[in-house]
């Protein structure tokens, strides 16, 4: 029987989470199957996920057809879809998360991504959220914008379970560190038990590469002046993403050795694991699993759509530490993009893709409330 190069990954102490969820995974017994049998330990989804699910899919009907004989409005039909899914994911992956005491085993759903700048209706969903739910493994996501991270440090105090999504900038994944530090130390403060709460930092990968090739590539096509400028140029494309990540690893690891992180540990406190995410590869010359092979380490998480897990399963390279190694080089490599050869600033780039991936989320979400009133309207009585 061929090696599943996915349970290989768990013995260097990193999860294996799935980036995709829907009710057909659920009734067919697949997500089961991957759970028990594939090393999958996790689920994340956001609104590009449940748009897919729901959009075309008559397993949805007959839902939609109790929420319109209870005269729910649009909104509060689609809740009722995405929770009863969350829910029963989370009790398949119940059993990972007794096994785990908590490390693993949960599922993650977004805030609606309308509300990604305002504090204050964020924690009131993500309270909301967890509570409706009603499962202790479910984590809720919050981007890690400006007035997202405050939600987080909130949400934290009061024992909900937190992943900090759509983390480009290194320095946004160490604010989100903090916010969970903070949130932390204020439960301490009340005298309330921390040995309960999870949280992780969905860092993202490919889509920073992405970003950073065109870039490249327009140069590229607009011609340089030597073969030397030209091959500098061609040494970056496809390898900002994992330097970037490893660079973030090492601020991980700086974190979890400060004072203040080895009070809370002392008090039963989880680490908030780096989660890579965003690790399809786009670019078709790229390894299909270059995003999992590079960033195998201890106490990180990566989740995958199924395509990359099928194919992570198949032929993943899988050894350990690779996470620490080369990293004098990614740091040498971010810093060359400030070189006047290259000449990209990095901060302008991690700036355009928190933008680009609120709109991501927000554009299937609106396009899903849109579908389904008019699904709505298709299997109204008349």
């Amino acid at each position: 029987m061929a090696t599943n190069h996915l349970l290989e990954i768990k013995q260097y102490g990193q999860s294996i989470w799935m980036d995709n969820l829907s009710r057909d995974i659920i009734q067919s017994g697949e997500l089961e199957n991957l759970v028990k049998n594939q090393g999958i330990s996790g689920i994340t989804s956001n609104p590009a996920i449940f748009e897919k699910a729901i959009t075309g899919n008559a397993i949805y009907d007959a839902d939609i057809e109790a929420g319109i004989r209870e005269g729910l409005p649009t909104y509060e039909i689609y809740e009722s879809l995405i929770f009863a899914d969350i829910r029963n994911a989370c009790d398949i992956l119940r059993p990972v998360y007794d096994a785990t005491n908590g490390l693993d085993g949960y599922v993650s759903i977004e805030v609606p991504p309308t509300i990604a700048h305002d504090t204050q209706a964020t924690i009131a969903e993500a309270r909301r959220y967890f509570q409706e739910i009603g499962r202790e493994n479910v984590m809720i996501k919050i981007p890690g914008t400006k007035a997202g991270l405050p939600a987080v440090e909130q949400a934290i105090a009061e024992g909900i379970n937190i992943n900090v999504t759509l983390l480009f900038a290194v320095q946004s994944y160490i604010n989100a560190a903090w916010a969970y530090i903070r949130g932390l130390e204020k439960r301490v403060s009340e005298g309330r038990d921390i040995s309960q709460i999870a949280s992780v930092a969905s860092f993202f990968l490919s889509r920073i590469d992405s970003n950073i090739d065109a870039k490249i590539d327009a140069k590229l096509q607009r011609g340089v002046d030597d073969i030397n400028h030209e091959a500098v140029l061609r040494a970056v494309r496809g390898k900002i993403a994992i330097a970037n990540a490893k660079i973030a690893y090492q601020e991980y690891k700086k974190i979890t050795s400060t004072d203040a992180w080895q009070a809370l540990a002392a008090k039963g406190a989880k680490v908030q694991r780096l989660l890579w995410a965003s690790t399809s590869t786009k670019d078709p010359s790229y390894s299909d699993v270059m995003y999992v092979n590079e960033l195998i380490g201890k106490d990180t998480v990566n989740t995958l759509p199924p395509a990359t897990i099928k194919a992570c399963a198949d032929h993943c390279n899988v050894s350990d530490h690779r996470l620490e190694t080369g990293v004098d080089e990614a740091y040498h490599l971010l810093e060359s993009l400030k070189t006047p050869d290259i000449n990209i600033d990095i901060n302008t780039v991690m700036d355009e893709l928190l933008v680009e991936g609120i709109d991501k989320f927000v554009q299937p979400f609106q396009s899903l409330m849109n579908s389904l009133e008019g699904k709505i309207k298709l299997l109204s009585p008349v």
